[in-house]
């Protein structure tokens, strides 16, 4: 994730992956077999303690480690806490540099559950990050319910965005509506300079997408069409 003001990156957002004799697997296969064993609780503190100790080591000053979990493994805080602060010290990570982002795969079970283990996490000092504005079941009403730190614009609304689309007054209202709640905003899958150049006019925070970087197992700068785009003209 890239600071639209200054080129910087932001955070990074860890991705699973797994390989066993063959191409990587990629998230969605593996969290079908998790929940089909009955492991995803398993598999979520699994996945958030690796990507604590592998990616955080790597992260530059003051950037930020964005670490998904999807609405169906909601559990007690406390317990989640303790796993992920052990994974902290075993690196030595500073929590407050940790994102916890709700990823939009399924209707959120119980809004004020949600809303509390947010709090909870931004009471340890972390933020909290909603993912897919604008597509699926995440609705305009989230914002207002689990007030997150930071919310992330659906790929959707900006693939092959540009200035006549009718979609541009969308997304800069969302933004506005973002703003006016305190909340700053992503936009994700940003694969032109097009579409970067534009959700900058539009005043978005940040972006990710292919444009900027793509995913790779060990952290990286910024891919050098998108250096070039902050760099001296």
């Amino acid at each position: 994730m890239v600071h639209l003001g200054t080129g910087e990156v932001y955070g990074y957002e860890a991705l699973v992956r797994a390989q066993q004799h063959g191409p990587l697997i990629g998230a969605w296969p593996l969290l079908k077999a998790a929940a089909a064993h009955g492991q995803a609780r398993a598999f979520d503190a699994h996945a958030r303690k690796t990507a604590i100790r592998q990616v955080y080591p790597q992260l530059g000053a003051d950037q930020q480690l964005f670490i998904n979990f999807a609405p169906g493994v909601v559990y007690n805080p406390d317990i989640c806490l303790q796993t992920t602060f052990a994974a902290c010290r075993e690196v030595e990570a500073d929590f407050s540099r940790l994102v916890f982002e709700v990823t939009e795969s399924e209707t959120f079970p119980d809004l004020g559950l949600l809303r509390s283990i947010l709090e909870r996490y931004q009471q340890e000092g972390a933020q909290v990050a909603l993912d897919d504005l604008g597509a699926g079941h995440t609705s305009l009403s989230y914002l207002t319910e689990l007030r997150p730190d930071i919310v992330k614009l659906d790929r959707a609304l900006i693939s092959g965005l540009h200035e006549n689309d009718r979609r541009v007054p969308l997304v800069s209202a969302l933004i506005g509506y973002a703003h006016d709640l305190g909340i700053r905003v992503v936009a994700e899958g940003i694969e032109t300079q097009g579409e970067l150049t534009l959700m900058m006019t539009l005043g978005a925070d940040y972006a990710q997408g292919y444009f900027l970087g793509r995913p790779a197992p060990e952290v990286a700068g910024l891919l050098p069409q998108a250096a070039r785009f902050w760099g001296p003209s």
